[in-house]
């Protein structure tokens, strides 16, 4: 019976009926040791009636090994792997140890968790309980996670019981507190303790379930026990008193299993101890734990903890070389080597290089938190000096970072630094520390030491440039100087030589220091371009982007493009949201695209926010408010541009993008004085360079003749000149040429650009011509610009160009229909890829989603659509 915890039961009842309706949920179940988490879970599986229950829990000495956790809870499904997509069975059998290979990243593994689990489902509803989550390794967490957060409609619950202070990661969260005053005395009722005692264990219990059950016990054991220590102390020093009276032999077994994972290893290592598998009858007989055949279950996760923590050092020495003597064979190799080193005090370089080749396929699985815990202590124990050590120290830095552990990350390289000497791990060390700074957001500092790291490592200047992007331009134009050197010496191999030569001309273009003209500044970006298979995902990412600093958009959107698909089928999923965020702009800038450029935002802020990338989250959001500006979205814009002010990380970008949003928003509402203040601010400000603050400039310009203060835009569309965007370089031209607009006006609509600008221009050389009286021509230009607003949903550019049209004397129809107003943003995503006759699994695939998931949002499109099939889709589904 569960004692005063009826509001917690109701939680997990509501969670079952949502399962058995068919949708999905999540929750995490918190509390101190105790508290009743556990309860809980067997409440939740004895009410699952109709629904497969998947209960596992965390193993302590599984902790640091790689996907551990992972291979536990998915083992029953592992024969369905064959039903995932490629990339995500192999990272997900990769991961688990199942195939030889490299790893992939922890969210295509998450996202192989979610699509095995939801095959699991097709059987019926499921219900996975984990307790002891906090003994999860670091990477079976992050991937249930990722995972738990994209729970939909596969009729699917994941719940997990974890201590305090673990972190929920972002999910649902059930805390568990002290039971009421009259739920603990229920609790006590029957116990033959005296008024005294019984008053003195529920002060001391505070409405912790196991104390209260635990306490009166010890109490009369021990009537005049410490009762002033912490609650999780006192309940260990009860479990204590339980444990000492037992046979020694007893004792030894139990520390084995404390230690030890599996009836069988533990009863072999237990032999080589001289006990046998008849001692542990006496644990068995108190109820001290439980065997079913293939493992030994403590009664409560304390209980180990209380064995392990009273055995003398000597024991636990002995226990871990017994366990490592019993576990042989490649399949056991990483156990092993962590209990050889639970084995090891002093300095033992056979242990250490053990526990480095742990890491390393720890690293090749992509269990980076595993193996910079591994090389950590691999260089604890290494015994050949400080250079291997330094060496295992800046490896566990590295593998840090990749875990997103800045703090520890920034600790190791320390250490490390004040080891060596060696040239090359030194700037491998900096370069580290750089990383670490860079990702909190402290760009100077991180800059300083990328700039010292690229005095040892020349390469590592392709970095400083990115860094001193957010340092400042001094900075920038310092690192790009420094570029051309070491080209012009030959410093610098392929193809990071081909990347530093993009970033070299990208700004010499858009600084006006680039003497050789167009054709150069493209031969680079096509070499670039040529070269985008050889770069690993990160520098890869960066070769995407650069383009657009000196406006060359189509290669930004080629690329990326590539870039985005290489990144789903190698399973490089961590650099997505930085590639997403790429081509979200050059599907704008280029393609003009604004549902494919959302689509791709939006997808890079989910994956941001699921790995901490809040860089990346602030600029994708930013983006996003400058879309919802265009739709004249207020509610939508003012949510997001919130969301980038409270952003852990805000980067200058961000902020300027969602300035430029608000301008925009002015802008098409017809607020010229209020946008050009912020688009002034953005244009000539510290950061002009910017891609958003240079490419606001055409809307400077706008607001700056609207206003009556035409020469306030001049200096920033001097720089503006020199990106190649002649369809808005002749739309600014227009608009400060007065009587003599028309030729540019002509020039910019027959140089073409995208649909969302070229309406724009069509709206304003509409406006001129009606204002020169000539109106057959006005209203025939400002017709196709209300048009092509409508279609794109531009709603305040739209009620412009039709209050133009009337007042040019022409006849605007009333607005179509959009059908596809009603949908969310998500079902919008889907119902363009669905008509672009992409699967429900490709789908899926790309937008990190169950197929199940898909396929419920799509039918409940239909209708918002008027369409009763998949087939009908292309013919009311816009492609803007």
């Amino acid at each position: 019976m569960l004692y005063g915890r009826e509001t917690e039961a109701s939680v997990i009842d509501e969670l079952l009926a949502t399962v058995r309706s068919g949708r999905s949920g999540a929750l995490v179940i918190k509390g101190e040791p105790g508290i009743g988490k556990t309860a809980l879970l067997d409440h939740a599986a004895g009410r699952a009636d109709g629904i497969q229950v998947i209960r596992r829990s965390g193993v302590p000495s599984e902790s640091e090994l790689a996907y551990a956790g992972l291979h536990l809870l998915l083992r029953p499904a592992l024969d369905r792997t064959g039903k995932l997509p490629p990339p995500q069975r192999r990272a997900l059998e990769t991961a688990l140890g199942l195939t030889e290979g490299q790893g992939a990243d922890a969210l295509l593994v998450g996202l192989a968790v979610l699509s095995l689990l939801a095959e699991v489902a097709e059987d019926g509803p499921v219900l996975c309980l984990i307790d002891d989550a906090q003994w999860l390794d670091p990477g079976s967490r992050a991937a249930l996670a990722f995972a738990a957060r994209r729970l939909d409609a596969e009729g699917l619950a994941l719940v997990m019981a974890t201590r305090d202070e673990e972190d929920a990661h972002g999910l649902p969260e059930l805390t568990l507190t002290g039971l009421p005053s009259t739920a603990a005395a229920a609790l006590l009722k029957g116990s033959d303790l005296t008024p005294g005692q019984r008053y003195r264990v529920l002060a001391e219990a505070q409405g912790n379930p196991l104390a209260l059950i635990e306490l009166p016990a010890a109490l009369r054991q021990d009537p005049h026990g410490p009762g002033g220590l912490p609650l999780s102390s006192r309940l260990q020093a009860a479990f204590h008193s339980q444990v000492d009276h037992l046979p020694a032999a007893t004792r030894t077994l139990l520390l084995v299993a404390a230690a030890g994972e599996g009836l069988d290893e533990v009863l072999a290592a237990a032999t080589l101890l001289g006990v046998t598998a008849a001692d542990l009858r006496p644990a068995e007989t108190e109820g001290l734990v439980t065997t079913n055949g293939q493992h030994v279950r403590f009664r409560h996760p304390l209980i180990r903890e209380a064995v392990y923590q009273r055995a003398p050092i000597s024991s636990r020495l002995a226990v871990h070389a017994a366990l490592a003597e019993t576990l042989t064979g490649d399949h056991h190799a990483d156990r092993r080597a962590w209990h050889l080193a639970a084995a090891t005090v002093g300095p033992d370089e056979q242990v250490a290089a053990e526990l480095e080749r742990t890491a390393r396929r720890a690293a090749l699985r992509h269990g980076y938190a595993a193996a910079a815990t591994a090389y950590q202590r691999a260089a604890a124990l290494t015994g050949h000096g400080d250079e291997t050590r330094a060496r295992r120290l800046t490896l566990a830095a590295e593998s840090a970072i990749e875990a997103g552990d800045l703090d520890r990350a920034q600790e190791l390289a320390g250490e490390a630094g004040a080891l060596t000497a060696d040239r090359a791990l030194r700037s491998r060390v900096i370069h580290t520390q750089a990383t670490a700074h860079f990702g909190r957001g402290r760009y100077a500092e991180a800059h300083r030491l990328m700039t010292e790291a690229a005095e040892l490592d020349p390469a590592l200047l392709v970095r400083a440039y990115q860094t001193a992007w957010y340092a400042g331009e001094a900075q920038l134009s310092e690192v790009s100087v420094r570029l051309a050197e070491v080209l012009s010496q030959g410093l610098l191999d392929e193809p990071v030589a081909a990347l530093a030569r993009l970033e070299s001309a990208a700004f010499a273009r858009l600084s006006g220091a680039d003497p050789a003209g167009p054709s150069a500044l493209e031969q680079v970006v096509a070499e670039a371009e040529h070269a985008l298979a050889g770069y690993p995902p990160g520098l890869a990412a960066m070769v995407c982007g650069t383009p657009l600093i000196a406006g060359q958009d189509a290669a930004a959107l080629r690329m990326s493009t590539r870039l985005v698909a290489r990144c789903h089928a190698e399973g490089s999923i961590g650099v997505l949201p930085m590639v997403l965020y790429f081509q979200a702009q050059a599907e704008l800038f280029h393609g003009g695209r604004l549902h494919a450029a959302g689509a791709a935002a939006t997808t890079a802020l989910r994956l941001a926010e699921n790995t901490g990338q809040h860089q990346w989250a602030a600029l994708n959001t930013g983006l996003l408010a400058y879309l919802a500006a265009i739709e004249g979205d207020e509610d939508g814009h003012r949510g997001l541009t919130a969301d980038v002010a409270r952003s852990p990380a805000v980067p200058m970008q961000g902020a300027m993008w969602a300035d430029w949003a608000r301008a925009l928003l002015d802008l098409g509402q017809g607020r010229a004085e209020a946008a050009l203040g912020r688009l002034e601010a953005l244009a000539d400000g510290p950061g002009w360079y910017h891609v958003s603050a240079i490419r606001c400039v055409p809307d400077l310009v706008e607001a700056a003749v609207r206003s009556g203060e035409p020469d306030r835009a001049r200096p920033a569309l001097a720089r503006y000149l020199r990106l190649d965007q002649r369809h808005l370089v002749e739309r600014c031209l227009a608009l400060l040429a007065g009587d003599d607009a028309e030729a540019h006006y002509l020039a910019a609509l027959e140089a073409g650009g995208p649909a969302f600008e070229q309406a724009r221009t069509r709206l304003l050389y509409g406006e001129w011509l009606r204002r020169a009286r000539r109106r057959g021509v006005a209203a025939g230009q400002l017709r196709e610009a209300l048009e092509s607003f409508e279609r794109l949903g531009a709603v305040p550019w739209a009620g412009r160009a039709r209050g133009e049209l009337q007042a040019a004397g022409g006849l605007a129809d009333a607005p179509a229909p959009d059908r596809a107003a009603g949908l969310t943003p998500q079902e919008r995503q889907i119902v363009q890829l669905a008509a672009r006759g992409l699967s429900n699994k490709d789908i899926a695939a790309q937008l990190f989603l169950s197929p199940r998931t898909v396929g419920y949002h799509l039918y409940k499109a239909y209708p918002k659509l008027g369409v009763a099939s998949r087939g009908e889709l292309a013919a009311v589904v816009t492609r803007a």
